[in-house]
């Protein structure tokens, strides 16, 4: 018998920062969707808005690049919604997100990335974990995916964009999603077995060379009396 998603209420400390769509501006996040029937230009800007979406800035890399996805949405094969869940489930995208991180922190970067807002809570945080733990990562990509959240907002045509406005918040370290480097979890390190850079020695004053003690200096006088003792 399946496990069926854990039950959570709808909270978050961004409820009192006004989202795009009820505090319009010159933030206002550009919309890359094929409703319009875009040029082939405005393919290439939607194929682009994509990867940067999916992967983040820090992680567009030229090997990351699907040109079998991209073909099919320039012929029309497949639509903007199956363009991303193909990278979602990509190789590339689990070899820096999925692999390296345990499940807790992948939820919150997927649920940042599709559906362009911050988890709600820890409750959905879990409720989401225990769906990637009891049915896969393919189910939990169609259950973002085909959820109403992501329909209302972006439907099959449009590439999901940062829905909630934080500059209020960027005084507190804030920016947006796109510009977060993705980070391999400490929890997930320490469980890897990944070396830790913990100096478990003597705890000594180091003075580099550049900086030696000179003539009349009381440090020369410190260290004649801790030679002669």
């Amino acid at each position: 018998m399946p496990i069926p998603i854990l039950n959570y209420s709808l909270s978050t400390q961004n409820q009192r920062v006004n989202g795009f769509e009820s505090y319009p501006g010159d933030e206002q996040p550009k919309v890359y969707t094929t409703d319009d029937v875009p040029t082939a230009s405005g393919v290439d800007e939607i194929i682009w808005a994509a990867y940067r979406q999916i992967f983040s800035e820090h992680q567009n890399l030229r090997s990351n690049i699907n040109e079998a996805l991209e073909s099919q949405l320039r012929f029309d094969q497949i639509k903007v919604k199956d363009l991303i869940k193909g990278l979602l489930l990509s190789n590339a995208f689990r070899d820096l997100n999925y692999n390296v991180n345990n499940n807790y922190r992948f939820v919150e970067m997927c649920v940042q990335r599709v559906l362009g807002r911050d988890i709600y809570n820890e409750r959905e945080k879990y409720a989401f974990s225990v769906i990637i733990g009891s049915k896969g990562l393919e189910n939990f990509v169609d259950m973002l995916l085909n959820s109403d959240e992501y329909m209302e907002n972006f439907g099959d045509s449009t590439v999901p964009y940062q829905r909630r406005r934080i500059i209020a918040q960027r005084s507190k370290g804030e920016m947006p999603f796109n510009l977060k480097t993705p980070r391999t979890s400490q929890a997930f390190m320490r469980k890897a077995g990944m070396p830790q850079l913990n100096w478990a020695g003597p705890v000594r004053q180091f003075r580099p060379q550049e900086q030696a003690p000179k003539a009349g200096d009381p440090a020369l006088f410190l260290s004649m009396v801790l030679d002669v003792a």
